[in-house]
């Protein structure tokens, strides 16, 4: 049976005609899920019995199981979900002083094989629904008691290779009616999928747009990214020159820093022949040391002179703050010690 979390509420509202039901049931029943979070639809109390049978016979609704749990020191929880198909998906709470920003996965497994995320070499599975990924905030938002005010699309997964239910659950949780998250408060992060950064510019969502970047040299980004072999460096820049014209929205730019590898100053220099006149941000990541990974974070020393000499050359660039490094908060890691554990 359909997740009834999948429809976005004016597909809800089709649904609801289908089964010879008042299209406004729809609205009651989307904040029954979406703002009180039931469990269940006999705890749907304003409906009749009858269209509580009906909703049953023909849906589900999808409830996360915490699989496992850990927190930092520093705030930020880890979650391992477990699905109804027997799959694990991890999601991170992070603590801002702006508010609680969870990130979510959007695929169980991923296909891009960026060499320097923990999610490589686990087998990509299938695509999360729209109402698995906002599942994850609402499982989230019922274990801490609190409310989740920004979502990042930077789990595991590649957001654009899941396009249609990524752009269909940012409408659920954008929703008035349901979780209110505001477009700006919600950012989605891709590794260069050319054809879908062209897409979403024209649907003109006021998303945050982040780009997988790493390095503004065709033969390191390949090295680190297989995705650049498809998409090069020059076919995504002329994407996100587009995405500007046609939002007039600032682009953030990731730049993971690896010592020895992309983070000495002819990188800088390529970065900023590159991205000079741009309209866009760059996001410095001391980079996550992985298990058999080869690439190490770069010195603190050399990450902050990397971002001066940005700053000083009018690339406005930041260093992201280092969160739940004491529980392996990078994507992947907690869903592939559980494969391994798995295997014993």
């Amino acid at each position: 049976m359909k997740n009834i979390k999948d429809y976005n509420l004016e597909e809800l509202k089709e649904e609801l005609t289908k089964l010879e039901e008042k299209p406004f049931r729809a609205e009651q029943i989307f904040k029954w899920l979406f703002v009180d979070k039931v469990k269940s639809f006999d705890e749907m109390t304003n409906l009749s019995l009858n269209l509580r049978e009906k909703l049953k016979q023909n849906y589900d609704i999808c409830n996360f199981e915490i699989v496992r749990k850990l927190e930092s020191k520093d705030g930020t929880k880890k979650y391992l979900f477990g699905l109804s198909d027997g799959n694990a998906i991890e999601s991170v709470l992070m603590e801002y002083h702006f508010g609680k920003t969870v990130c979510v996965s959007s695929q169980i497994g991923c296909k891009m094989g960026c060499k320097f995320c923990a999610s490589t070499g686990i087998p990509f599975v299938r695509n999360l629904t729209s109402g698995e990924i906002v599942e994850q905030i609402l499982a989230i938002e019922q274990d801490i008691g609190n409310k989740i005010s920004n979502v990042v699309f930077m789990g595991i997964g590649e957001p654009f290779d899941n396009y249609d239910n990524v752009i269909n659950a940012i409408k659920i949780l954008n929703n008035q009616k349901g979780l209110n998250i505001g477009a700006r408060h919600i950012s989605i992060s891709t590794s260069g999928v050319v054809p879908k950064i062209y897409r979403f510019a024209d649907e003109k969502v006021q998303c945050t747009l982040s780009i997988s970047l790493h390095s503004a040299n065709n033969k390191t980004r390949s090295s680190m990214m297989p995705i650049n072999n498809a998409y090069n460096i020059q076919e995504l820049i002329k994407a996100c020159k587009y995405y500007i014209e046609k939002t007039n929205k600032r682009i953030s730019f990731e730049y993971a820093l690896a010592k020895d590898n992309n983070d000495n100053q002819k990188d800088a220099d390529e970065l900023v022949e590159l991205l000079q006149g741009m309209l866009c941000h760059v996001n410095l990541i001391p980079i996550n040391k992985i298990e058999n990974g080869k690439y190490i974070k770069s010195s603190n020393e050399n990450i902050i002179k990397f971002r001066d000499y940005l700053n000083s050359k009018g690339i406005t660039a930041t260093i992201r703050r280092e969160l739940g490094s004491d529980i392996e908060a990078a994507c992947g890691q907690l869903r592939r010690k559980n494969l391994d554990k798995g295997k014993k």
